[in-house]
């Protein structure tokens, strides 16, 4: 198994064609970065009849939306309250209103372009793994109902229950939440916006950005794109100095390991539901099925890195831990991604001239925030309008000691990780 042999490239159903840039081009709107956000802007673009061109330096989905763990989850990782604390009552009330529609927004355009994405939505399971963890998500539940957010609080024998193992404690399930073959769904929307006449162009990244007084020119290896409107939306796999604003945020791995398709009869107690699961751990666990029956299970921590055994060999633990029926199941996959996290665990959006931003820092939710804040960003820079974004923009962030405390993090869980699973 190779340090990044990564499931969801060889399971995605959909894909595209395209031809790296060539030549001088014009038009409304130039995307740089292939992800959730990139694509779904580009595609809102096309759909509004905008000459629009996306750039990415490697594949559609190359970077965190297509080495996701799948699930489409309402609102950030922060709970309600901690929201409307970090960034003031009433945009935090916008955005948590915003993207508590974003599920809403994921499948209904996996609905719309019919997106081979193996589309579940049966929840998602939050679940507890000790007491403390129990009062936490007991905390989030209280807080999420009042913002009239359809979650239920399970308790431990209903928990069991939905995860078909013994080791959760309780669970919040949220019925807005589902699950996706992630890379799959990010060729989707590329599709499609591809159909609606966008121009998309692989292998082509952006080595110069600038605006000259009347409109942007991204400059890349095979030629150089002239527009009126840019979106800056490469998150976590931005690359280089280009000459606009670099991303600031906190690098934080997430990795990932897949079993061989389950028997049924192993498969039969296992998320019986369908829902995808994560857990309170302070180095988070996730876990989930994929369509042929797989169990999927990630933890924070890179495989690829030095410790990468150590990451491999705790999520076997872990994953007999949950399931001890699953102890010693051949691992076909291991992948792992990037996060982009920001101090406050906020995105961000910031302007980079006349209609012109960028935005990232999902913090390990890039599904449903990176649609929707793709679809904004897209009608925002278009109509000159930056009122009705997720967000208000800011003209600059700064993260102070991001290599130092991503090596904190990568420091904890390998120090966590060489512990016994519970």
């Amino acid at each position: 198994m190779s340090q990044d042999n990564n499931l969801w490239r060889h399971s995605a159903a959909e894909s595209i064609t395209t031809t790296p840039l060539a030549g001088d081009h014009d038009c409304d709107l130039v995307v740089i970065g292939g992800g959730y956000t990139g694509t779904s802007a580009a595609l809102t673009a096309a759909e509004q009849g905008a000459s629009t061109c996306l750039l990415e330096a490697r594949d559609i989905g190359y970077g965190g939306s297509g080495r996701n763990v799948g699930l489409v989850n309402a609102g950030l990782w922060l709970p309600p309250e901690t929201i409307c604390q970090q960034i003031g009552a009433r945009p935090g009330a916008k955005l948590i209103d915003d993207l508590g529609q974003a599920p809403d927004r994921v499948f209904g355009l996996i609905d719309t372009y019919q997106i081979d994405c193996e589309a579940t939505r049966n929840g998602t399971l939050h679940n507890a793994h000790n007491a403390a963890g129990l009062r936490d998500i007991a905390e989030r539940h209280r807080q999420l109902l009042a913002t009239g957010a359809p979650v239920t609080l399970l308790d431990a024998n209903e928990a069991r229950a939905r995860n078909g193992s013994a080791r959760v404690f309780g669970a919040l399930h949220d019925a807005r939440a589902g699950t996706i073959q992630p890379r799959a769904y990010c060729l989707g929307l590329a599709r499609a916006a591809q159909q609606a006449g966008a121009q998309l162009h692989e292998y082509s990244p952006a080595q110069m950005i600038r605006h000259d007084g009347a409109q942007w020119i991204v400059k890349t290896p095979g030629g150089e794109v002239r527009a009126g409107a840019l979106i800056q939306a490469t998150n976590g796999y931005h690359l280089g100095d280009t000459g606009a604003p670099v991303p600031q945020y906190v690098p934080i791995w997430f990795s990932q390991l897949a079993t061989k398709p389950l028997p049924g009869a192993l498969r039969r107690d296992i998320l019986a539901g369908g829902e995808g699961c994560w857990d309170t751990a302070l180095v988070m666990n996730s876990w989930r099925l994929d369509q042929a029956g797989r169990l999927i299970i990630g933890a924070m921590g890179d495989i690829s890195h030095v410790a990468g055994g150590l990451h491999r060999a705790y999520l076997q633990r872990k994953l007999a831990a949950l399931y001890p029926q699953l102890a010693g199941q051949p691992l076909d996959f291991g992948w792992s991604g990037r996060i982009a996290m920001t101090s406050d665990h906020i995105p961000k959006t910031v302007e980079l001239g006349p209609r012109g931003l960028s935005t990232f820092g999902y913090s390990g939710r890039g599904i449903g925030p990176g649609t929707s804040f793709g679809i904004a960003l897209a009608n925002a820079v278009l109509a000159g309008d930056t009122s009705k974004l997720p967000l208000p923009v800011i003209k600059c962030h700064r993260e102070h000691f991001a290599g130092l405390r991503a090596v904190y993090y990568e420091t904890g869980a390998t120090l966590i990780h060489s512990l016994p699973a519970g």
